[in-house]
């Protein structure tokens, strides 16, 4: 048994350093070096910015319902203070909903992102995998933000040459 364990290692092993043909590209930097991403993520941010006053302005009408409310609460009937109630939960709930259909999984934000950044994504990994294919590597490691990349020798590094091929 204690055989069969080692020779299963030992070919583990063997399997592993004979598979070393790697290289490290760090997309981050990839990324920022295509101008088109660059324009599309500033358009994401001022679209995002401008969105968010929208529903920033949803939120601030409730919160006026609700202090106007508050303040005359104690002159108001049962009935009344109900249907303030209600009007104040429906409104934020509307405010909610509009909010969800801006920067929800399915909302407006997250479909323009898709519409810009997935062309550039499909041209920026095309090109790390031709690059790939040209190195003759079997491997290829993202140095961005990989947090248990603890270091790589700067022969592997090869983000400029992927950069380079995108142009």
């Amino acid at each position: 048994m204690k055989r069969l364990i080692l020779i299963a290692a030992f070919l583990l092993t063997a399997g592993a350093l004979s598979a070393q043909n790697y290289i490290i590209v760090n997309s981050e930097k990839v990324f920022k070096s295509v101008e088109a991403y660059n324009t599309a993520i500033s358009d994401l941010d001022s679209l995002a910015k401008q969105y968010q006053e929208q529903v920033d302005a949803k939120f601030d009408e409730v919160e006026t319902l609700y202090n106007n409310y508050m303040a005359q609460k104690a002159s108001l009937s049962a009935s009344a203070r109900q249907a303030r109630e209600a009007l104040i939960l429906a409104r934020e709930k509307e405010a909610q909903q509009f909010q969800e259909s801006l920067f929800g999984q399915e909302g407006v934000l997250m479909q323009k992102r898709l519409e810009l950044i997935q062309p550039i994504q499909k041209r920026v990994f095309a090109a790390i995998e031709a690059y790939a294919g040209q190195a003759g590597a079997d491997l290829v490691l993202d140095s961005s933000n990989n947090p248990t990349l603890l270091y790589n020798n700067p022969s592997v590094e090869r983000t400029q040459q992927v950069i380079e091929a995108l142009k």
